[in-house]
């Protein structure tokens, strides 16, 4: 990607959703004028049983380096067709680059979505928990929305429903009618990536996971295994890992918008670093991790420690990645180079047995540049806009099972094989 800047990176991902229209005059110009057919409630929505002792298992394709994402496949709509979508755990609502005609839209890998006439109503609860209270719909008969993303990036659209296609571990074929955004005016951000969209795993009414669960056809469960050799699987319900065999720590209560393990510590080769109270949220939406100023600047520290006096000097000619190091000859993969470095850790003091260790060792926040630098993967979090938020990334999440269950409210991980894709909960360990 392009040289002089920083390559590959999703910023961020947390999301804040907005009032449509809500971002100007412009934006509310722009949705008068895109009226929508006539809403027609839909009476051919597939009729979904209870199927609650099956799973969802889709193949994730891409990497941290040198793509700079992750994306997952969906069938859609009748007939059904591919896109290839974000899989985004910091946000809610999944949407669809938009045949409505676009206003603005990006570049994407298929035919933009062409959508039917079945509208969300402004009513529907979906449409509810889009908007703050209080909102007042300008065309009862649809639901508007618009998200904006803190790398300055938005989708504005309208909620419609559709059918998505999936396969369970159990054999079935299900069929069930989800409500998606078709987006009919997009902005690129700063991370933008050429996807048909973003798929939302977030724990909001809206998300994909939640829908399912709602229609009987998965526990309220999902989970991503990144593989660090790129690839790896997203699933939905709780059949294809053995519970007793995760690291879990409660969702913290108080922010109900993210998945977030509360209140962390630093830990940097094996031993504490006063460095407390962190605020973490893991994002799948994020390639990268990110601590805020302060503790950023004393991992900094603590690292270039550690590296003194190793053959190692720092680079200013490789804008891969804000810090990089040049050894004595290009590095051609991380394992050249890991013994320099220590594992760290952030340690939630509210896990369940004990503490819950989240172990980060070098593969998992250390890349190899295309210059045979080893950059790291770690940024000022606060730099990028996201003020006192700590986010564990793609790159520190890979090669584990990281499983958000929302019927316990609680976050868990363990070190896994992302490379095979699990059928039963006997095949993942």
């Amino acid at each position: 990607m392009g040289g002089g800047k920083i390559v590959g990176v999703l910023i961020f991902v947390v999301v804040v959703v907005s009032a449509a229209g809500g971002g100007g005059g412009e934006n509310q110009q722009q949705q008068q004028q895109q009226k929508w057919w006539k809403w027609m409630s839909s009476t051919s929505a597939a009729v979904v049983n209870p199927v609650v002792s099956s799973s969802i298992v889709l193949p994730l394709y891409g990497n941290v380096y040198p793509l700079g994402y992750y994306y997952v496949q969906l069938n859609i709509g009748q007939p059904s067709r591919p896109f290839f979508l974000d899989p985004d755990t910091g946000s809610d609502l999944t949407w669809l680059q938009c045949d409505a005609p676009c206003v603005r839209c990006t570049t994407a890998p298929h035919p933009f979505y062409k959508p039917n006439n079945d509208l969300v109503p402004c009513k529907d609860p979906l449409c509810a928990s889009l908007h703050p209270a209080g909102y007042k719909c300008e065309s009862p008969e649809q639901c508007d929305y618009q998200v904006d993303y803190a790398d300055g990036g938005s989708s504005l659209g309208v909620l419609l429903n559709d059918v998505f296609h999936f396969n369970m571990t159990s054999g079935a074929r299900m069929i069930p009618r989800l409500s998606l955004g078709c987006g009919y005016d997009q902005l690129p951000g700063q991370s933008y990536h050429p996807l048909d969209g973003v798929l939302g795993l977030g724990r909001g009414k809206t998300s994909i996971v939640s829908q399912l669960h709602s229609k009987g056809v998965v526990q309220n469960v999902v989970g991503h295994c990144l593989s660090g050799r790129g690839g790896g699987f997203l699933f939905f319900g709780d059949e294809v890992y053995d519970s007793s065999r995760i690291v879990w720590t409660p969702m913290a209560h108080d922010r109900m918008k993210h998945y977030s393990a509360g209140s962390g510590e630093l830990i940097f080769g094996g031993k504490g670093t006063g460095l407390k109270n962190l605020f973490v949220v893991f994002d799948s939406g994020s390639s990268f991790s990110y601590l805020n100023a302060h503790t950023y600047e004393g991992f900094i520290s603590l690292l270039k420690k550690e590296l003194n006096g190793k053959p190692l000097r720092e680079t200013k000619d490789d804008y891969t990645l804000p810090l990089c190091w040049k050894g004595r000859r290009p590095f051609k993969t991380i394992n050249d180079v890991k013994k320099y470095f220590k594992q760290f850790a952030l340690s939630f003091g509210n896990g369940w047995k004990s503490k819950a260790h989240f172990e980060i060792p070098p593969e998992s926040y250390l890349i190899i540049s295309s210059k045979g630098s080893v950059c790291l993967g770690v940024l000022n979090g606060t730099e990028a806009g996201l003020q006192n938020v700590n986010l564990i990334g793609d790159i520190s999440m890979q090669d584990k099972m990281v499983i958000y269950d929302n019927e316990k409210q609680a976050i868990g991980w363990t070190s896994a094989n992302c490379d095979r894709l699990p059928k039963s909960s006997n095949m993942i360990m």
